[in-house]
């Protein structure tokens, strides 16, 4: 297909449109905790090892940690909410993009990565749809080889129903997500009021070997989006002190730094509070409502940092919902891959869009 008749194709109305969000997925309640993480650390973009060595480990690892995985899950009453509130996101969205687009036909699915509804389940239901249009969106505001490539590698690997498809690499800077953060740090800023406290912007933290070997570019983006949400909030507030750390650590490799303990202590030692905002993340799960709320906040009442407040996840806010609604539209006059907005300034060698390969 051409350019031209791509771009005449996008035109036409009465169209059948398919919008696939893309997440990582939790378990629905105790029995699914095993073969939630056995999915997770069988995917090579976790583990990189041969497939004869990354699936035995993947079983041991799984076994090893369900009873600890499970503990977390039971104080969040038994399994993730981050379905539940991926289906709000979607029917939000779905509902914002029938008020726009009111001569096509718009549906929403959800693609989890690790759990149901697993990737190759909603492959079938896409091509049931049987869409003239595909836009491919993951939730990962900023790209990484560990959630964006393997979500989309796998949907290009096994979907073959019907329709054009484009993907959103990321959206790190886009003005509706920068937006919705900093107005649930400015809520939260308010509610501390005269206490001198610290913004920590925690995101999700990868191996540093990923960044330095692969090329990827997660700790670029999550940097931007920082600057865009702190430019925003000193706009109308002055000069903010903050900080970007990164939690979640796991196994023995050195991962981006500081770590959030790290940076919770260190707020102790300069004797102010904290505002914890996920910066990386869409939803409420398990980093933010047991690693964030419960862990963290027993750290910092330990370390004596008060106020520990916690900026919420943007979830269904309707500048979020609305930026998800601009990068759909704004896809469907292209194909291949592309950001939302500003994506890379490096050239990393991981980066879809600067590295030219534009295959949905």
């Amino acid at each position: 297909m051409t350019g031209t008749e791509s771009g005449e194709k996008t035109m036409l109305k009465g169209r059948r449109i398919a919008v696939v969000l893309f997440n990582l997925g939790g378990p629905d309640d105790q029995a699914s905790v095993k073969p939630f993480l056995f999915n997770l650390f069988n995917d090579p973009a976790i583990i990189g090892l041969p497939g004869v060595v990354r699936t035995p480990l993947a079983k041991l690892i799984s076994s090893r940690r369900e009873t600890s995985a499970q503990a977390n899950y039971a104080l969040m009453g038994g399994g993730s909410p981050l379905l539940p509130e991926t289906r709000r996101q979607a029917e939000a969205l779905e509902a914002m993009l029938n008020g726009r687009l009111v001569e096509d036909e718009v549906r929403v699915f959800i693609a989890m990565r690790y759990w149901n509804p697993l990737t190759e389940e909603t492959a079938v239901d896409v091509a049931a749809f049987g869409p003239d249009e595909v836009v491919l969106l993951p939730l990962y505001p900023q790209f990484s080889t560990t959630t964006t490539q393997s979500s989309l590698k796998l949907w290009t690997e096994i979907y073959a129903g019907s329709g054009v498809s484009r993907s959103v690499c990321c959206y790190p800077r886009a003005a509706g997500w920068v937006q919705a953060q900093a107005q649930a740090i400015g809520q939260k800023l308010d509610e501390a009021g005269e206490a001198r406290v610290r913004v920590l912007f925690s995101a999700h933290g990868i191996p540093e070997k990923l960044v330095s070997g692969k090329g990827d570019p997660y700790q670029e983006q999550v940097e931007t989006t920082v600057a865009a949400v702190v430019a925003m909030l000193e706009a109308e507030r002055g000069p903010i002190d903050h900080a970007l750390c990164y939690q979640s650590r796991v196994g023995p490799m050195k991962w981006l730094g500081p770590s959030t303990p790290e940076a919770i202590d260190m707020a102790a030692q300069d004797g102010v509070g904290v505002v914890v905002t996920p910066i990386a993340f869409v939803s409420e799960h398990i980093e933010t409502l047991v690693e964030l709320d419960i862990e963290y906040g027993e750290l910092a009442h330990e370390k004596g940092v008060s106020p520990y407040l916690r900026a919420p996840a943007v979830g269904i806010e309707p500048l979020f919902i609305d930026t998800l609604a601009d990068a759909t539209v704004e896809a469907l006059g292209r194909t291949g891959v592309a950001p939302f907005g500003q994506g890379c300034k490096a050239g990393w060698k991981a980066c879809p869009y600067r590295n030219g390969k534009n295959a949905a």
